[in-house]
């Protein structure tokens, strides 16, 4: 790809959070896939590894508006969405939006919520816009979830249903620090906080560019076969209940184009799908049987990649 203002823009953006966020550059990397393909991101991990950073440093260096959202069992959808209130003055009913209007929601511990709660954010994940007492109102482009989880505790919590999970773009985790990478936080950390310094790099109207330029990667038809192979894979391979959806394929092609755009070239090939399809497409598989290891799901989807045979093409144009 040539080095045009847009992709020059995907480098300063990632280098800017990686200011902030340090030895999880694979991590940033997926982020801002899920972001260019206009999807939502589920981070499940352990509490204290900066997924709150993660989302605040991202908001920062483009400059958007930011919301977040504390999920507990008390929370309402209103809390989510607004609600119409009765104005005695005029007489009418006047809406007050929720924190959901926003560019980017950190929808923090989403698994403490009730289902009826945790629905609220369909609607908006899905179609971009709210409906309340039945008008529908758009939100503002670009709209970006991400939502957290702790993976281990589960007292008070609320398990996301599958169409719940189906949402969300990607499934990620920020996984643990080396010693070099944490010794280097510290010392990052040790006469302030990095974000209070950080500014915004690219405007919103760049990021929208960007985004158009994504969906501009051109895709072989060899390659959208053979992602159609992996999502029919899924569905009859014996240790899968249920295989992903049409809306994941949609997802895996959408975030291979975003993950070739930030590799800096203008066609999709195979390792890309490779690489992406693990965090697209585990966490919409529902497996057999009951109590399920942590994992258990990337490692059937990577075995469901070794039984696809992989195309050999040239890919460009």
């Amino acid at each position: 790809m040539e080095q045009n203002e847009e992709y020059q823009n995907v480098q300063k953006l990632k280098e800017n959070m990686e200011r902030v966020i340090l030895g999880k550059s694979a991590v940033i990397d997926l982020v801002l896939t899920a972001l260019l393909a206009e999807g939502h991101i589920l981070l499940e991990d352990m509490p204290g590894t900066g997924k709150t950073m993660l989302a605040k440093s991202l908001a920062t260096s483009l400059q958007l508006a930011f919301s977040r959202i504390q999920f507990t069992p008390e929370l309402l959808p209103s809390d989510v969405t607004g609600l119409n209130i009765y104005n005695r003055k005029t007489g009418d009913f006047e809406f007050h939006k929720g924190p959901v209007f926003c560019n980017i929601l950190l929808a923090d511990e989403i698994n403490r919520a009730t289902p009826r709660t945790q629905s609220s954010l369909l609607e908006c994940m899905e179609e971009k816009q709210i409906t309340v007492d039945g008008v529908t109102r758009k939100l503002e482009e670009p709209f970006f979830v991400i939502a957290t989880q702790n993976p281990i505790e589960t007292a008070g919590t609320f398990p996301l249903p599958e169409a719940q999970l189906d949402r969300f773009l990607m499934k990620l985790s920020m996984g643990t620090m080396t010693g070099e990478e944490e010794e280097a936080m510290l010392f990052r950390f040790l006469e302030g906080n990095p974000l209070q310094q950080l500014h915004s790099v690219i405007s919103k109207e760049q990021l929208l560019a960007m985004r158009g330029k994504v969906k501009e990667v051109f895709v072989h038809k060899e390659l959208i076969t053979y992602i159609s192979n992996i999502a029919q894979a899924t569905r009859k391979q014996k240790d899968i209940l249920v295989g992903i959806s049409p809306r994941g394929s949609l997802a895996l092609l959408r975030s291979v184009q975003a993950y070739a755009y930030m590799q800096g070239r203008n066609y999709v090939v195979p390792e890309d799908i490779k690489e992406i399809a693990p965090y697209v497409c585990a966490h919409r598989l529902l497996l057999q049987g009951g109590y399920i290891e942590r994992g258990a799901d990337v490692k059937c989807m990577q075995s469901v990649l070794e039984q696809v045979n992989v195309p050999t093409e040239e890919w460009s144009r």
